[in-house]
């Protein structure tokens, strides 16, 4: 959506929100209290810009509390002449972190992994036989890591994608939730996510309702990942939403 970065911008939430008072946060606790003061089903604010590099075909800067990521698209190039001949066209993804991302340095997660798992999340959204014979370029850079930094980048990719004029079947819009204890926490920070028993990371197609991607980590009970998963499509359907209308104010605005 558009407005300056750290202003108040609407936090998009499960219709299943149940917000709780304050107590001491205690990472057993059947009430955590969560370090940015948010309900428990309570998403962070999301600022979405397109356009953030004038340089590529497409780009867009996502920024979700303190997890701030930016991609750039680029293409489609014709694709080289070593890889094989096919009709339909072929998507590279690269993810990587600024040296002062994570406020320790050499704390960010291994990329090469992260760089795969959004090439998945993307790909089956994606009209692949609309650029036949050439290939397109995702490269995502994380300014901070603030936790939840997957979603972040894949929702942002998909926001770029379109910036491009790449073809889609659907806006892709992610969602992770964290358990600790007994509670489910949407969207979690990276102190969270350092305390969690499980995690699950959901990517959608908000509109055509189809997973792209479904991540699962840790030890769940067949209730609560049911819950979770539904507070991870809810939420992914609204952050659609946002992303939707984040667009249509770039197409609407007055070109310089």
């Amino acid at each position: 959506m558009a407005g300056k970065p750290g202003a108040a911008a609407p936090t998009y939430s499960p219709s299943m929100t149940g917000q709780r008072k304050k107590r001491p946060s205690i990472q057993n606790d059947s009430e955590w209290v969560r370090p940015d003061g948010r309900g428990l089903h309570q998403c962070r604010p999301a600022f979405l810009k397109t356009g953030a590099v004038n340089s590529a075909s497409g780009s867009a800067y996502a920024e979700f509390g303190n997890t701030k990521v930016i991609v750039s698209v680029f293409g489609p190039r014709e694709s080289k002449k070593a890889m094989m001949y096919s009709n339909d066209g072929r998507l590279n993804c690269n993810v990587s972190y600024t040296t002062f991302a994570s406020p320790v340095r050499g704390q960010t997660p291994e990329t090469k992994d992260l760089s795969s798992m959004l090439h998945k999340a993307l790909e089956g959204a994606i009209i692949l036989k609309s650029f036949p014979k050439t290939t397109v370029d995702v490269f995502a850079l994380v300014l901070e890591s603030g936790g939840s930094d997957l979603p972040v980048i894949t929702s942002c990719a998909s926001l770029a994608l379109a910036d491009a004029g790449i073809m889609l079947y659907d806006m892709v819009a992610s969602v992770s939730v964290s358990c600790i204890g007994k509670n489910l926490l949407i969207d979690p920070v990276s102190e969270e996510e350092s305390h969690q028993d499980g995690g699950l990371m959901i990517t959608c197609m908000p509109s055509r309702n189809e997973v792209t991607q479904m991540t699962v980590t840790g030890e769940w009970s067949t209730t609560k990942i049911n819950e979770a998963m539904q507070l991870c499509l809810d939420a992914c359907s609204k952050l659609g939403k946002i992303m939707r209308s984040c667009l249509k104010e770039a197409a609407s605005a007055p070109q310089d």
